[in-house]
């Protein structure tokens, strides 16, 4: 498996923490009566916390991920050549795993669609709740569920062409 699938399926794993953390976290404060469903104000703290809460969180794991994965290379190489190495040859090593070319370029790029069109559907969907008078806090969780959801989307769509392989054009 690549560096860019792990580091993919890290990310994928982080952020479906997140939105089954803040559908919990929502679905019980919804359910005890905590807060109502038009109270705006307090749905967009909850979101704007998640989100926060989401943002440290990848940033925490994918620090804690490419430490783990320079370890496990470095002690491969050391398996592999019998010997240790000096940190140069073990930087150097790690440096050619984490290269990025042309089709991870295309790969991001055609991953990216997919999250922009499941974004764009739950965009027009939240739209789509107000003309049928749902209180506005559905307007906001839509939209936070489908920006969540493109970028999982995004995640599942990288797997799939890396595994499948893309065509150019």
């Amino acid at each position: 498996m690549s560096y860019q699938e792990k580091r993919t399926i890290v990310s994928i794993i982080t952020g479906l923490f997140i939105l089954v953390a803040y559908g919990i976290y929502a679905f019980e404060k919804y359910q005890s009566g905590v807060i109502a469903a038009d109270d705006i104000k307090a749905w967009a703290g909850i979101m704007l916390v998640f989100i926060g809460i989401g943002v440290v969180l990848a940033i925490v794991i994918q620090i804690v991920f490419h430490i783990l994965l320079s370890i496990t290379i470095a002690i491969q190489e050391r398996a592999r050549t019998g010997r240790c190495g000096d940190d140069k040859e073990i930087e150097k090593t790690i440096s050619a795993k984490m290269v990025t070319d042309e089709m991870d370029k295309l790969i991001e790029l055609k991953s990216m669609r997919v999250s922009f069109i499941i974004a764009g559907i739950g965009f027009v969907t939240a739209l789509v709740t107000q003309l049928f008078n749902y209180p506005p806090a559905v307007l906001l969780n839509v939209l936070f569920i489908s920006f969540s959801a493109g970028s999982l989307l995004e995640g599942l769509a990288q797997i799939y062409f890396y595994r499948r392989g893309i065509k150019n054009g």
